[in-house]
């Protein structure tokens, strides 16, 4: 597969008691979590794109821009779909969307390639932090 756009995911998550927002702490209902959504709108872009890049490479979220619209009670699927609306460089642009849900999304991504330590953020190349020693800063 190519990086290319068009390239779509889809996503579902049955909604239960732990990812609700009274469970999750976003809020006091037993309702799907905003959390929980934009954890399942992550998978849904990553994993859309995971089999187009190349081996050991990933990919990092940059920014998500999200509307949650509607509670989906406990016993509900929902479902994610996502397209690749941009591809630039190391720079992709997703659209995530809530399906039968109204509402605009953006979701753009980084390639990051761990092996040499870099990631294309902002407006070039970027190292990736590594995890401070214990008792470090």
């Amino acid at each position: 597969m190519t990086l290319e756009t068009g390239i779509r995911g889809e996503q579902s998550v049955l909604v239960t008691a732990a990812n609700t927002a009274k469970t999750m702490g976003s809020g006091t209902l037993d309702v799907f979590a905003t959390p929980a959504l934009v954890a399942l709108a992550e998978k849904t872009c990553w994993m859309s794109v995971a089999d187009a890049l190349d081996e050991g490479s990933g990919s990092v979220g940059t920014k998500l821009e999200l509307e949650h619209t509607a509670p989906t009670p406990v016993g509900m699927t929902v479902t994610c779909e996502s397209e690749l609306v941009a591809v630039e460089g190391r720079h992709l642009q997703s659209e995530p969307a809530r399906r039968k849900r109204p509402g605009g999304r953006r979701h753009p991504r980084a390639l990051c390639d761990p092996q040499r330590q870099v990631c294309g953020q902002g407006g070039g190349k970027e190292e990736l932090k590594k995890p401070s020693p214990k008792g470090e800063g």
